[in-house]
């Protein structure tokens, strides 16, 4: 009974994250063709995925070494588009921290927003689930997506600059994050966040090397941090 469920649960993870290839096809073709074109071979750009596997830091690194920044800089701004990384972990520890360490390990390889955000909806909506029953729908949501980040990446490279701009991969990025996040916005915090963020990100566009985007996160975070503090003290006077 336990392995039909497991096998139940990989698959349910297969279809609930399928809708995401949409985006990780031109996705991963668009990062091969632009790294490329900024001066990286084939052999390099595919390891870049397949060693980091994060598409926003990726492209964040890729961007900063097209404007010749200092590899601090480039190095620094990737690490802090990333960050949101540790607190994926963070939030899914609860859930999987008692998995086997070699699952965790692989798991925190890949560990995306795709994956994370499909998980933590699971997890949150069917909390009886056992940890092996997470662990395969995680995994179960990974399968069509990182396969495919590495193929993909390789179709772009080889391409190269043989892709068309009238084909506007670039559509892929704000619209994957799009879709990732829309759902998450289920308290006051997240939305001052994202607001906060986005305001901060275009007061500061014109900040040398992008470091904008990291200011932004900065502000969102804080601006989040504070609202949840001030709803929380709200509900403790309300109790009491």
């Amino acid at each position: 009974m336990a392995t039909t469920t497991t096998k139940s649960a990989f698959r349910k993870g297969l279809v609930d994250a399928a809708p995401f290839v949409l985006v990780i096809i031109p996705f991963s073709t668009l990062f091969g063709i632009l790294a490329t074109e900024a001066g990286l071979n084939v052999f390099e750009t595919l390891a870049f995925s397949v060693v980091v596997i994060a598409g926003a830091a990726q492209f964040t690194a890729l961007q900063l070494m097209q404007e010749h920044a200092p590899t601090a800089i480039v190095l620094a701004s990737a690490l802090a588009v990333n960050l949101r990384m540790a607190m994926y972990s963070a939030s899914l520890t609860p859930y999987i921290g008692a998995a086997p360490l070699w699952q965790r390990a692989l798991a925190a390889y890949v560990t995306v927003d795709q994956s994370y955000v499909c998980a933590m909806a699971q997890y949150e909506k069917e909390p009886d689930m056992t940890i092996r029953e997470r662990m395969s729908y995680f995994f179960g949501c990974v399968t069509p997506i990182i396969p495919l980040w590495y193929l993909f990446t390789l179709v772009g490279a080889l391409l190269g600059t043989q892709i068309p701009d009238s084909w506007a991969l670039d559509f892929a990025l704000p619209i994957t994050f799009l879709a990732m996040i829309a759902p998450m916005f289920r308290t006051p915090a997240h939305i001052v966040a994202a607001v906060v963020a986005s305001v901060a990100a275009l007061a500061t566009a014109g900040v040398p090397y992008s470091l904008g985007l990291i200011l932004a996160g900065m502000a969102g975070m804080i601006a989040g941090a504070q609202t949840e503090l001030w709803v929380e003290r709200r509900a403790d006077r309300a109790a009491s």
